[in-house]
């Protein structure tokens, strides 16, 4: 089999339709058969030409008619069986490509994700080994491996192939898909790849991976394990599964985006607090790390664990919009989280962070500010933070207080245990809390 475009090759709902135009002519042809033969033996004494035949010719005329008749419901039901095998193997490729597609679109991790549209493609077409190849951003003219599964796929990881060269090459600039029986035997196909791993080509389809927004790279898989070439279905549901692919790719990469603004942005926010209040330098750090060790007794999960660093990193950031000569003072110091909220609020990805930022004064017996919120009215992490932010004021050498011990500043929690923090999460970080973490 030769190279199909994706416009003209035939369609699995065609093959079916097909097959099923085929079987019910045969149908049609049986039930004809059986009329007329029942017909000849209901009227043959009213048939005048019946009596220049003579007996034995109408019964050979019958067997003949009758054996028509079995052959044709013999294929009938070999077409029947073989259009419900098309249809339940098409149907179960359909119900795995939407439980892929979903798995797809809520990976956030561009490796992770890549990976994975690898393994699904391998396993959904049964073949020996494959590729995912995206176009690279430092040179336009090449296609760099990013995911290789099969014998030696170390050795191509991270390597390049020009765009106009070989199958891929081809798929690329076109944006359609190829698929080829005999490698070797292709003239458009490039051994180059097969003599540097040592892998041989047989059958292949390559598809491109692209949006509305065009080609951003080719998926391409190898040698089906069953021997046969790779057919129309495995097309079709390799296209379909690509486009899904290239999608989630985009919004995998639109995440990692957000998520490198948004580190960059803390970090510029972080640096703006320490300089405009170098008596803190640091502090917010240290408060993450403190916050830490009570996140990890509370078994958190990675994604409460990071809201509760970013929170710890901003608790502060309210700082920015006071003056600076005024700040320790107490009327302009209490207004810190509200103007830190007020900040923080409207951007989305620091949005759920904004509670954490205006609580984290308020006391456990309701006696902080600005809200005189009580116990666990008080959000979790808030709670949380004013423990690690009050250990950090009593030991931490950039503080606008006099530093104490270690002991001496557990002692004080300890004191206030109940009425100013948590005691739950007080004890948690008491008995995680040693000496060597204070630096």
């Amino acid at each position: 089999m030769d190279t199909k475009s994706r416009t003209n090759r035939v369609s699995v709902v065609a093959e079916i339709k097909q097959k099923t135009r085929l079987l019910n002519s045969i149908v049609g042809f049986i039930i004809t058969t059986l009329l007329i033969l029942v017909a000849g033996y209901q009227f043959k004494d009213v048939l005048s030409f019946t009596e220049y035949l003579p007996e034995i010719s109408i019964t050979i005329t019958v067997v003949i008619v009758f054996f028509l008749s079995l052959l044709g419901l013999y294929i009938a039901i070999k077409i029947s069986r073989k259009t419900v095998r098309i249809i339940k193997d098409y149907s179960g490729r359909l119900e795995r490509i939407l439980e892929i597609t979903s798995d797809l679109r809520n990976e956030v991790h561009s490796d992770v994700l890549l990976n994975k549209i690898m393994d699904y493609a391998l396993s959904i077409t049964r073949s020996e080994a494959g590729s995912i190849l995206l176009a690279d951003k430092d040179n336009e003219d090449k296609l760099t491996f990013k995911v290789v599964s099969g014998e030696k796929a170390s050795d191509l990881i991270g390597t390049s192939v020009e765009k106009g060269k070989g199958i891929t090459g081809l798929v690329y600039e076109t944006g359609e898909p190829i698929r080829i029986h005999d490698a070797y035997k292709n003239k458009r196909f490039n051994p180059e790849i097969d003599e540097r791993t040592g892998f041989k080509t047989y059958s292949l389809l390559c598809v491109p991976l692209k949006t509305k927004r065009g080609v951003m790279g080719v998926l391409e898989l190898l040698n089906k394990k069953d021997g046969h070439p790779y057919r129309d279905r495995d097309e079709e549901i390799i296209v379909y599964l690509a486009e899904q692919a290239a999608i989630s790719i985009i919004s995998a990469k639109f995440v990692e985006d957000q998520r490198n603004y948004e580190i960059h942005l803390t970090e510029i926010l972080l640096e703006a607090i320490d300089f405009q209040v170098p008596e803190k330098k640091g502090h917010a750090r240290r408060v993450a790390k403190y916050s830490n060790m009570i996140a990890k007794g509370l078994n958190m999960t990675e994604e409460e664990q990071k809201r509760l660093y970013f929170a710890c990193l901003l608790h502060d950031v309210g700082f920015l919009k006071l003056k600076a000569d005024e700040i320790f003072r107490k009327e302009e110091f209490q207004k810190h989280p509200v103007i830190g909220y007020e900040m923080i609020k409207q951007i989305n990805f620091y949005a759920d962070i904004a509670p954490v930022v205006l609580h984290h004064h308020e006391r456990y017996d309701g006696y902080g500010y600005p809200s005189q919120l009580k116990g666990e009215d008080i959000p979790l992490e808030a709670r949380i933070v004013a423990i690690a932010e009050a250990f950090d004021s009593m030991v931490g050498e950039n503080t606008y207080r006099v530093p104490v011990s270690f002991n001496e500043a557990k002692e004080e929690l300890q004191r206030h245990s109940g009425s100013q923090f948590d005691p739950e999460l007080t004890e948690i970080f008491l008995e995680n809390i040693a000496p060597e973490h204070v630096k």
